[in-house]
């Protein structure tokens, strides 16, 4: 085993943290209707179970690192493929295709269980506002498209990628589903 020296202490704990939030990520995409243990946890981080609490008093605080870790990342994905979509109308559907993979990798998976565990997670102003800003990108395009009533057509495509995501998450085929989204959402006004 490696010698921890001072220098190296923040790294260690910070390697451990991540350990820890991966080990809680991985269980939960795994079986998402089963809420970890700390001893679950820490048996899939090869940590002790108490060495979690000194990272996280509660799985309450353990599950809110998991949704401020999970929140950035969602939305730099889906910011990153509206980004390199051509026109408005095309980020709008790379805004959906985006959202669709995140769910088909698992990640709406972790967030939904995490809000069915502890929902007091998602109450923290900062998550509250991470939360609302993910369709920041999908306003943008729908703006830029220069539509009538933009909020609206937004909460229009957000209900066809939940319905999507939830189809997906039942077991359909997420090609299928993916290809008749992108029609639906491709078609011009």
């Amino acid at each position: 085993m490696p010698r921890i020296t001072a220098a190296s202490v923040p790294e260690h704990r910070e390697a451990q943290r991540r350990a820890i939030l991966d080990a809680t990520r991985a269980l939960l995409t795994e079986r998402p209707d089963v809420e970890p243990t700390f001893a679950d946890v820490a048996a899939r981080a090869g940590l002790g179970r108490s060495s979690i609490y000194h990272y996280f008093p509660s799985r309450e605080d353990l599950f809110r690192a998991v949704v401020v870790d999970a929140l950035p990342r969602w939305r730099e994905a889906v910011t990153a493929a509206t980004d390199a979509a051509g026109t408005p109308l095309d980020k709008v559907v790379a805004y959906a295709d985006a959202n669709l993979t995140l769910v088909a990798d698992g990640e709406h998976a972790v967030i939904s269980s995490l809000a069915t565990f502890h929902p007091r997670a998602f109450s923290d102003p900062w998550v509250a506002d991470m939360h609302g800003r993910l369709m920041d990108p999908l306003l943008d395009a729908l703006r830029d498209a220069d539509l009538d009533a933009p909020e609206v057509v937004a909460e229009l495509v957000t209900a066809v990628v939940h319905r999507a995501s939830a189809l997906v998450e039942g077991g359909a085929d997420v090609g299928v589903v993916r290809d008749a989204m992108r029609r639906l959402l491709a078609r011009r006004p």
